[in-house]
């Protein structure tokens, strides 16, 4: 694995005083091993034996988050279980070493193996196999679930679950963190939004349009956005190629921002991209509507290369695509405007876009 930089840009530097919490931002859940599998012309056929082009191997599962968060410059901590096998050894020491996010929270279960994904990329989509059980508790766990009590933290990101209550997260709400939260598919089919009880303690939803609608019982996503208002402060819905809509119930602003045309390679993590990219952001205290253009445009970045945690795109990568976009002659002067915010915030140093994250394979060392 190819180390990366430290991030040479703290987007929250005006907003941190004496006494503020160490951590920016606290996360919990599964990493898996992610071995990615690129340069595939098409689906696999049953019966037949394929042959990737490209192969390469990185944290996954809530490591995007944890990693897309720690390369914007937040200072990051996750809570989570490693395997005692050279998969979570590597998970460990790419998360610590490599990208630098607080594992204080963490452990490392004897006997367990890690969680493990194998992804195929093709024709701009994904197709995975996954397998992992569950760790044994942990007996320091308040509520069988994160490892350790929330530490205090500016913000913490939850991935909320139909039907079930994670103590974790009222606990931290109740400390002063602002949660921000997204959701899965709703495999009950029920897509009840008072089965997502801890709703009720996060400041900001970030579902997409077709879940935005399923929960809201809405035919429109922007209708869903302003619904959603009425049991969280702020909801922001994703509308893949055409952007993302927000909505602010306490002030009753709106932003709406179109998505950057990219050729995509792989989606895999952009969500978790951009929601990093919106609570960055958020605590910085831009405005809404640079909010969701940052947001989408990490995002956007992301799906330009292969893997999760691997294409998350840090500040260089950020610079250099303004860089980038204001050499061309007939770039749209709207969109240039949108981005100018970023003007104050990027390093003045030029470097080589996209850059390399890895390489194919865990059996090389980092010197590699």
């Amino acid at each position: 694995m190819v180390v990366p930089a430290q991030p040479t840009v703290d987007p929250l530097k005006s907003a941190r005083r004496a006494g503020d919490p160490a951590c920016d931002v606290y996360l919990t859940g599964t990493v898996f091993l992610d071995i990615i599998f690129t340069g595939l012309d098409s689906a696999p056929v049953r019966g037949t034996e394929s042959w990737a082009r490209g192969m390469g191997s990185s944290p996954g599962g809530v490591a995007n988050m944890a990693t897309a968060l720690a390369r914007l410059g937040l200072h990051t901590s996750l809570a989570a279980a490693f395997g005692d096998d050279h998969y979570g050894e590597y998970c460990w020491d790419a998360l610590e070493q490599g990208e630098g996010i607080d594992l204080a929270t963490s452990r490392t279960v004897p006997g367990w193996h890690s969680p493990v994904t194998v992804s195929m990329a093709y024709e701009g989509e994904r197709t995975m196999v996954s397998h992992g059980h569950e760790p044994p508790p942990d007996a320091d766990a308040p509520d069988g679930g994160a490892p350790h009590r929330p530490p205090r933290a500016r913000a913490a990101v939850a991935a909320l679950t139909p039907g079930t209550r994670a103590p974790w997260i009222a606990e931290a709400a109740r400390g002063g963190t602002r949660i921000f939260a997204d959701v899965g598919w709703d495999d009950t089919g029920r897509w009840d939004l008072a089965g997502l009880a801890d709703l009720e303690h996060c400041e900001a939803f970030l579902p997409n349009a077709t879940e935005a609608m399923r929960y809201t019982g809405t035919s429109c996503p922007r209708a869903a956005a302003r619904a959603l208002t009425e049991h969280v402060p702020l909801a922001v819905v994703t509308l893949g190629a055409e952007g993302a809509y927000a909505v602010d119930g306490r002030t009753g602003e709106t932003a709406e921002v179109p998505a950057i045309e990219v050729e995509a390679l792989d989606p895999t993590g952009a969500g978790d991209v951009f929601v990093a990219g919106f609570v960055t952001g958020t605590l910085a205290g831009w405005p809404l509507a640079d909010r969701l253009a940052f947001a989408g445009l990490t995002a956007a970045l992301s799906v330009q290369e292969f893997g999760g945690s691997l294409s998350a795109p840090g500040w260089a990568e950020v610079g250099a695509w303004w860089r980038t976009v204001r050499e061309v002659d007939d770039q749209d002067p709207v969109a240039l405007r949108r981005y100018r915010f970023l003007e104050d915030l990027l390093p003045a140093a030029a470097r080589p876009w996209p850059l390399r994250r890895a390489v194919p394979t865990i059996g090389f060392g980092r010197s590699a």
